[in-house]
């Protein structure tokens, strides 16, 4: 284990800066709003801020104020955070992110969750302060699942709990299978583990239910761009995202502003932004997905009932699940549901994903 302090140096932020002003833009075709991916006015208002207002200092201070530390795990490079609570007999809660995001996104999860936690948040390999990919296989997220394991084993932990969001869910879910007798529960939000084939059939939902359907429709029919880019052409892609600052910007901010229920401060967004160009991890994200959605379809056979420790799963007002279509056998002992709140939830609404948590793991 090694300590770990952030500091970009200026010479990169300085290169920063002169690449946003030096940004060339494309037209843009009248009165297509965001139908056809971030609007021109909105990405040059955000660029703008980024390059004269934003204060990366100030939020690599607030990154620096936890304890981080790397690591390396067969061959990769481990970033993670690792607060311990003030009580000794805490839960030890490892705590995974998604795409597009890294451990930033939980910065307002720490103090809430710390008085039951010992918090454990690491950085996915290819994403982030976890670069560069050390190979391929790291996309797989059972690989993934078992490194987490032996995180965990080298900081003293034997007995620990897991949460995760988007990508962060499917390593969670992973983790008992990784670390078998070890995981005394998991605790994910946002899941929609529907097959990307073909639509959700809509008979028999109503209500709630019925919205969430329709947006996931709406969502594999029109919002998949992304995935598709990034699970076939991930390395055409990454000569944008490493060399365009715009490029990255509009590649995440698209999906802030596509995927959040309640306002993103914008600082967080761009510290967000900031670290995938400084490590360039755009291009290692992307080669991550690539290997994981191959994964995926090498693993996937028909949903089957959770049979791991206990499962919690908390749904956002903005999220796609349909309780009946992702627990059809009634298997998921803790399911809560909130009528704010998106993809994004510790970015949007941490203290009611933080109360969920403390109280799914407090049974």
């Amino acid at each position: 284990m090694n300590d770990f302090r952030l500091h970009i140096p200026q010479t990169d932020l300085d290169e920063l800066n002169d690449r946003l002003a030096r940004t060339r833009w494309p037209d843009e075709l009248p009165g297509t709003g965001w139908s056809r991916g971030a609007p021109l006015g909105h990405l040059r208002e955000l660029a703008e801020y980024w390059q004269t207002g934003f204060d990366w200092r100030a939020q690599e201070a607030a990154l620096n104020a936890y304890p981080q530390f790397t690591t390396e795990i067969e061959g990769q490079r481990v970033h993670f955070l690792h607060v311990r609570s003030a009580d000794p007999d805490a839960l030890p809660l490892i705590i995974t992110h998604g795409w597009p995001s890294s451990p930033i996104e939980f910065l307002d999860l720490i103090e809430p969750l710390t008085g039951a936690f010992h918090l454990v948040i690491p950085s996915l390999p290819g994403y982030g302060l976890s670069t560069p990919l050390a190979d391929a296989s790291w996309g797989n997220l059972f690989r993934v699942a078992q490194s987490w394991a032996e995180l965990m084993s080298r900081l003293g932990y034997e007995r620990f709990g897991a949460q995760g969001t988007d990508v962060g869910s499917g390593v969670a879910l992973c983790l008992p299978m990784a670390a078998p007798g070890r995981v005394v529960g998991v605790h994910v939000n946002g899941p929609s583990p529907y097959p990307f084939g073909g639509p959700v059939d809509l008979d028999g939902l109503e209500g709630r239910d019925l919205d969430r359907a329709k947006r996931f429709n709406a969502f594999q029919a029109e919002g998949l761009g992304y995935l598709h880019l990034q699970a076939t052409r991930p390395q055409t892609l990454g000569y944008c995202l490493t060399d365009s600052p715009v490029g990255q910007l509009a590649w995440i901010a698209e999906k802030f502003a596509e995927w959040a229920e309640q306002p993103v401060d914008r600082d967080r967004l761009l510290a967000n932004v900031s670290l995938y160009w400084f490590t360039r991890s755009g291009a290692s994200s992307a080669h991550a997905v690539y290997e994981g959605m191959r994964a995926y379809a090498r693993m996937s056979g028909g949903e089957q009932a959770w049979q791991g420790p206990q499962l919690g799963v908390a749904v956002f007002a903005g999220d796609h699940s349909v309780r009946r279509l992702v627990d059809p056998a009634g298997a998921i002992g803790h399911w809560s549901e909130f009528d704010r709140g998106g993809h994004f939830p510790a970015l949007e609404v941490p203290g009611l994903l933080a109360g969920d948590i403390r109280r799914f793991f407090a049974r």
